[in-house]
């Protein structure tokens, strides 16, 4: 089978927390996660990533607890399963000051804040980053945060998508239709900064918003962000072949990607766009070695200090499914819940037990992991983008900085000679880096529909 050649999309995947995706780990001691919380750990990275001409920095981020496994918080806190947790805006800031191309994508629940000003948050970061920024649009599926904001519980899982439908309908109105690109002028000779002819007034009455107002920011590099999504549930997928432009997806193998990766771009034609319109990345851990023996040496070493358990709290999270009231070998009663779907229906398929939940979470996480020498790895990815279909990778830390680093120096030149990885950063915005065309959203995406000189929906 001849494999493909198109170039890999890179994020290097964290968290502003200690624990992120391979849960134990910042017990290794050449891990720094621990140091989350100050500004040099971002910097430094930030450097090092575009170093490495990563495409960008994938922040994800929950805005409640992991409390599910075992009734409470005790594994959660003990092992820093994404708690404590930072606000995942704040440093992006720095980041953009130390580097010119990197992009960075950030987590931000729907039910987090009001569209109104959420969306001169999310301009004021394209502004001071050059037009680098990207959202992770999320819906939620811990019933914690709702706790935490309102004590109220959480909304059904497709109803989530029905209100961030609503809610991206609002931020299209506002970033596409609210300020021509005429509309600032900067004359001091007239006193005019801006045209108020060219500014316009969204109204917008619907089932869960009502806004009236003018958009508060100038337009922006991009205008709207590239916009990340992550559903895998029927729902979600409809979700996301309508507004996303990147996707991620969790999947144990090539074959399993390709199924996620053809349902979703299906989704994206039925809206209306191309297939192409969608990037999608995968997430994989990597433990690379100058030789096979090295890598699998560096494995077994992170391996001592990972932590199944701390993986098992966090997937109770995503399923709502407490393991700790089962046996090992006892049988799970799997359900649809009203948290992550298509992990609960994944456990399903396999009638997972809490011993094999535990033998795929030995390195904390149940990600797929490739362990080997340069050649190794890149014949892996490789297949990943032929068999998988996938446009690239979401590359999580295992110990940080090491993991990217070592990606960095070991894999990423192989990558290249093989003429699968850039050696230089195209111009442009986030989007024109990661599509080829221009800066903003392509006409057929569904913002469209709001820009000036279309019919607007009241």
């Amino acid at each position: 089978m001849a494999l493909a050649k198109k170039q890999i999309l890179l994020n290097a995947f964290n968290m502003t927390c200690v624990g992120h995706i391979n849960h134990g780990l910042w017990t290794h001691p050449r891990d720094r996660s621990a140091a989350y919380n100050t500004l040099s750990y971002w910097t430094e990275q930030a450097k090092l990533l575009e170093r490495g001409l990563f495409d960008g920095l994938f922040i994800a981020d929950i805005i409640g607890v992991y409390d599910i496994y075992g009734g409470g918080i005790d594994v959660t806190a003990r092992e820093a399963v994404q708690l404590p947790v930072n606000d995942p805006t704040v440093m992006i800031s720095a980041m953009a000051a130390v580097t010119e191309h990197l992009g960075f994508g950030v987590t931000i629940n729907v039910h987090q804040e009001a569209p109104y000003t959420f969306a001169r948050r999310l301009s004021t970061l394209d502004h001071l980053t050059g037009g680098r920024i990207g959202w992770n649009i999320v819906t939620g599926y811990l019933d914690s945060a709702h706790r935490g904001q309102s004590g109220g519980t959480l909304p059904a899982h497709d109803r989530r998508y029905d209100y961030a439908d609503e809610y991206l309908e609002v931020l299209y109105r506002l970033w596409e239709g609210s300020w021509d690109d005429a509309a600032v002028r900067r004359d001091r000779a007239t006193r005019v900064f801006s045209d108020p002819a060219h500014i316009r007034k969204v109204s917008h009455r619907g089932e869960f918003f009502s806004v009236e107002g003018y958009h508060l920011s100038e337009p922006s590099p991009q205008r709207t962000p590239v916009l990340y999504q992550a559903g895998a549930s029927g729902r979600g997928r409809a979700f996301a072949g309508r507004h996303a432009e990147c996707v991620f997806i969790s999947a144990r193998d090539p074959a399993a990607a390709r199924e996620s990766v053809r349902a979703i771009r299906a989704e994206a034609v039925a809206a209306g766009r191309k297939p192409d319109d969608v990037k999608v990345f995968v997430g994989l851990a990597v433990i690379p070695g100058r030789t096979r023996a090295e890598a699998e040496a560096k494995r077994d070493e992170y391996l001592s200090y990972a932590s199944p358990e701390a993986g098992l709290a966090h997937f109770s999270a995503s399923t709502g499914i407490d393991f700790a009231r089962y046996g090992l070998d006892e049988p799970i009663p799997y359900a649809p819940g009203n948290a992550i779907q298509s992990a609960t229906a994944a456990a399903a398929k396999r009638g997972l037990t809490k011993r094999d939940l535990l033998a795929e979470l030995q390195l904390g996480s149940r990600y797929a992991v490739l362990t080997g020498d340069a050649v190794t790895i890149a014949d892996e990815l490789q297949a990943w983008i032929a068999e998988g279909e996938v446009d690239g990778f979401n590359l999580s830390r295992i110990v940080v900085p090491e993991s990217f680093s070592d990606f960095i120096d070991i894999v990423i030149p192989e990558l290249q000679d093989r003429g699968l990885y850039k050696t230089a950063y195209a111009e442009g915005a986030l989007r024109a880096k990661l599509f080829g065309a221009g800066d903003r959203l392509p006409a057929r995406h569904p913002a469209n529909a709001f820009r000036p000189g279309t019919v607007q929906r009241d």
